[in-house]
C-alpha cells in the first residue's frame, strides 16, 4: 500500500470518528486530504475502495439515512471501534515480552515496540519476569534481502532477486513465489515456489545479492494448504557434501582452530597450514572473517572468495 493511500485511509477513520453526525460523501471529499476535488466520478470510486477496505480489516463503517437529506452520512462510532479490555494471565504477558525481545534485532522492531507500548497504555503489564535470571533474546536479520522478502510473504507478490548457488560463483536470476521466511541453525531461508525450476524451493538469505524487486500485483502468491516450511529448509538449495579447505594460519595464533583442524603442517615465514572440514563456505568465511589477519583461506576459491567479500563488506 502506497504512504499517500495510507495517509488518506488514516484521515478517513480519524474524520468519521471525530464527528458528531454522520458526514455526507461531499463533506468527507471536502475534509479528507487526499481526494480529488475536481473529479466526481473518481471520487466516488475512491471512496467506494477506501471504504471496502476500511471494512474488510475489521473498521466498522455505519451509514445513516436520514428522511430530510437526500444523501447518506457515514461515521464511525466508538463503542464499536475501540478495543474491549484487554486482560492477560501473567504467563501470557511474559510471552509478549519475550517475543518483542526476538524481534529487537529486527526490522520488526519498532511494530513489536509499538505493540508492547498499545498494551501497557491498556493497562496489560508486558514486562513480566521469566524465571529468576536474565533472559534476552535476539534475531539477526542483517540479511539486507529479509526486509523486502519479509513484505512479499506478507503481502503475497512475486519476488526476483540474484542467487549464488553454493559451491560456486555463479550468479543467476531467481523468479520466486513467496511462501515464508524460516531461520534453521542461525541462517534464514526463503521458501517457497521457483518459477524458474517449476518446483518448491529454499534459498538462503545470505546468498541473495544485489536487491529483491517484486513482480506482479499483491495477493497473486497462493500457499498451498499443509505446506511444511520447516521441513522444506531441511533441503535448501545447498550442498552438504563435506570438503576441506587449506588455511593459512600465523603461528603462535588460532589455538581454536588449530584444536578442530584435520591436519597442521609447519610452514615457512611465520605461517603454518591448516586443513579444516566445513559443508558450507559462507559458514566458514565468517569463522576465517572473525580471525582477522591469523588466517588466510588458500583453496578452495569459493570459500577464499567468500571471506573476501565479508572483508570488504566489513571495510565499506
Amino acid at each position: 500500500m502506497s504512504r499517500r493511500k495510507t495517509e488518506r485511509l488514516l484521515n478517513l477513520v480519524i474524520c468519521l470518528l471525530a464527528t458528531r453526525r454522520p458526514l455526507s460523501a461531499e463533506q468527507i471529499r471536502q475534509a479528507v486530504p487526499g481526494y480529488d476535488r475536481d473529479g466526481d466520478e473518481a471520487f466516488q470510486r475512491m471512496f467506494e475502495r477506501d471504504k471496502n477496505e476500511l471494512r474488510e480489516i475489521g473498521i466498522p463503517i455505519d451509514v445513516v439515512r436520514d428522511p430530510w437529506e437526500d444523501e447518506p452520512g457515514y461515521r464511525i462510532e466508538r463503542e464499536s471501534y475501540e478495543l474491549p479490555e484487554i486482560t492477560l494471565e501473567p504467563d501470557e504477558a511474559a510471552v509478549l515480552g519475550l517475543a518483542a525481545q526476538v524481534w529487537q534485532r529486527a526490522s520488526l522492531a519498532e511494530a513489536a515496540s509499538g505493540a508492547l507500548l498499545k498494551l501497557r497504555a491498556g493497562g496489560v503489564a508486558t514486562d513480566q519476569p521469566v524465571g529468576t535470571g536474565a533472559l534476552e533474546l535476539r534475531v539477526d536479520t542483517r540479511d539486507p534481502a529479509f526486509p523486502a522478502l519479509w513484505d512479499a510473504v506478507r503481502d503475497r507478490r512475486v519476488v526476483r532477486f540474484d542467487y549464488r548457488g553454493a559451491g560456486s560463483e555463479t550468479v543467476r536470476s531467481r523468479t520466486v513465489e513467496p511462501w515464508g521466511v524460516v531461520s534453521r541453525r542461525g541462517r534464514w531461508y526463503l521458501a517457497g515456489y521457483d518459477r524458474d525450476r517449476d518446483a518448491p524451493r529454499a534459498f538462503r538469505l545470505s546468498r541473495i545479492t544485489g536487491q529483491v524487486s517484486t513482480v506482479g500485483r499483491p495477493g497473486a502468491v497462493e500457499v498451498p494448504e499443509g505446506v511444511d516450511l520447516r521441513a522444506m529448509v531441511g533441503f535448501p538449495d545447498e550442498t552438504t557434501d563435506e570438503r576441506v579447505a587449506v588455511v593459512r594460519v600465523r603461528q603462535g595464533a588460532c589455538e581454536g582452530l588449530r584444536q578442530l583442524a584435520r591436519a597442521v603442517r609447519p610452514g615457512t615465514e611465520g605461517w603454518d597450514e591448516a586443513e579444516l572440514a566445513f559443508a558450507d563456505p559462507e559458514r566458514l568465511a565468517g569463522w576465517m572473517a572473525s580471525l582477522g589477519a591469523d588466517v588466510e583461506v588458500v583453496e578452495p576459491p569459493d570459500a577464499r572468495e567468500a571471506v573476501i567479500r565479508r572483508l570488504k563488506g566489513a571495510l565499506a
